[in-house]
């Protein structure tokens, strides 16, 4: 099972990477408190849940993006759209194998 197949359960994510709450929330910017509050049900604002699925589920190192990166996805779709898709497949399975 994927950590995503579901909706976000932050407890269960932060447990199956073997992290304390600690060191699973610093990671996005969150307090230990804030994040505990956010396992115990409290809403979790819709940012904080996107950062969430993008460092802890796919993984992504956010300290390593940059806005230049989103400049050059966003022109691939606009101006060369099959270029973007072509260049994602091949992302994909690179990835997997």
């Amino acid at each position: 099972m994927k950590l995503f197949d579901r909706v976000l359960n932050p407890r269960e994510i932060r447990r199956r990477l073997g992290l304390n709450q600690e060191q699973f929330w610093t990671q996005i910017g969150v307090t230990q408190s804030g994040g505990s509050r956010y396992e115990s049900g409290r809403n979790m604002p819709r940012p904080v849940q996107h950062l969430l699925r993008l460092v802890h589920v796919e993984q992504i190192d956010i300290a390593k993006v940059r806005k230049e990166d989103f400049e050059v996805v966003d022109y691939l779709k606009s101006h060369d759209s099959e270029l973007f898709k072509s260049l994602k497949k091949q992302a994909k399975a690179a990835k997997k194998g």
